[in-house]
């Protein structure tokens, strides 16, 4: 069942569309509840290929008198960067200047010089081996490249300790030179690789990967709230983070955004943006690659990025080795999950109503978004809170989803 054709958000609703109107006031309920009670401050939004069919703002995005939480705010959404790096490479992809399947190194050069960890000596030098074969665009994008995040691999967190490396949110070029933890192709493991993407795409395109983005995706969608440089306009709207303790308090943190002027720009997590734009990314990718008059993707490359491309590999839990970082992850255990070139996918049906197919990810301060292409729907979530997978945000953020499937069959 899908909606009628009617937008319900913020600020417009209509009373002679009963099916939206108890949408919208059970996600009101809901949301307002769990700023009061579980997390400081919420933007939920709901799409389908049309329009967008709800989107509010629940809640404090900081400390301060006055600091509300509205369906405009801004929020480092971290990760879900990803997918749109993984956009403007398929575009390369598609326009011939990039290659899936041609070594990295042709591009990017100095990704050749990764070797793969075997360990640590005695003394506690990291022993390095070359890889058994180069990595390749396809490998980074998938996420079966042998590069991980220090946040949940422990021996990159060593290595990087040890070799006095700067983490990944320096966005120092150094940061990206981690070693493999295992051969290109052998297995899926989440990591720096689309960092890499983003480097490839300045190198293929000569523009830097902001500009890029700018130009090719977010221009075309209006996503004007959406970069790595906060503008003035952006940061009046930006929302505080927050950290939850061990014993479930919450605290603000000090304000603080990623490197303003960085050497490299963050194509795996380096981005600012609102609920409101990302929703029109979902909707593009729902209507295959066309939003509006614009032609973002051809449909069979979004059919590429929405298709199973590890097969038979598996998308496998993270095991936190940062906790104030990130908990454990994994969304729906027990649900097989797989990786497209920018999404994973729940192999069958979700506990939430998710269809199976869906396409999803998230970001490290509890920011998350699925896209249904089965139902025709999608949604995206904004909280500023850490550790990832929150033990309060992440399930309202699931009973935020559950509830709309549960509108749909009504």
């Amino acid at each position: 069942m899908l909606w009628p054709e009617v937008s319900v958000c913020e600020e417009t609703s209509t009373e002679s569309e009963p099916i939206i109107m108890s949408l919208a006031r059970s996600l009101d309920r809901l949301l307002a509840d769990g700023a009061r009670a579980r997390v400081p401050g919420i933007v939920a939004g709901v799409t389908d290929a049309r329009r967008t069919r709800y989107l509010a703002g629940f809640g404090q995005r900081g400390p301060d008198e006055g600091m509300i939480m509205t369906a405009d705010t801004v929020g480092w959404i971290a990760s879900m960067t990803k997918p749109l790096t993984c956009t403007v490479a398929m575009q390369l992809v598609e326009a011939g200047r990039l290659d899936l399947d041609a070594t990295a190194a042709d591009t990017v050069p100095n990704i050749a010089e990764l070797g793969v960890l075997e360990g640590f000596g005695d003394d506690g030098a990291p022993r390095i081996r070359p890889p058994r074969r180069p990595v390749t665009l396809r490998d980074l994008l998938t996420h079966t490249s042998g590069l991980v995040y220090d946040i949940w691999n422990a021996d990159i967190l060593r290595y990087r300790e040890v070799t006095e490396t700067p983490g990944i949110i320096a966005c120092k070029d150094s940061s990206l030179m981690t070693p493999l933890v295992f051969d290109p192709g052998e297995r899926w493991d989440y990591g720096i690789g689309i960092d890499w993407v983003g480097k490839m795409i300045e190198a293929a395109s000569g523009k830097t990967l902001g500009a890029y983005l700018q130009e090719q995706v977010f221009e075309p969608l209006g996503m004007h709230d959406t970069a790595f440089r906060i503008t003035g306009a952006m940061r009046r709207r930006l929302a505080r983070t927050y950290a939850r303790g061990p014993d479930g308090t919450l605290e603000v943190e000090p304000e603080r955004v990623l490197p303003q002027e960085p050497e490299f720009e963050m194509g795996g997590g380096g981005l600012y943006g609102t609920v409101g734009d990302f929703l029109k990314f979902i909707r593009m990718i729902l209507n295959r690659g066309q939003s509006g008059s614009a032609r973002i993707l051809r449909p069979e490359t979004v059919d590429a990025m929405s298709g199973n491309q590890i097969s038979p590999l598996r998308v496998s839990r993270l095991r936190a080795a940062m906790p104030a970082l990130s908990n454990d992850a994994e969304f729906f255990p027990g649900v097989a999950k797989t990786w497209s070139f920018a999404f994973m996918i729940n192999e069958q049906q979700a506990p939430t109503g998710r269809s199976a197919g869906s396409l999803a990810w998230a970001g490290l301060a509890n920011s998350y978004f699925w896209i249904d292409p089965a139902r025709g729907i999608g949604g995206a979530w904004l909280t500023q809170i850490l550790p990832f997978v929150d033990r309060e945000a992440f399930p309202l953020y699931l009973a935020f989803e559950k509830a709309v499937y549960d509108s749909l069959s009504e």
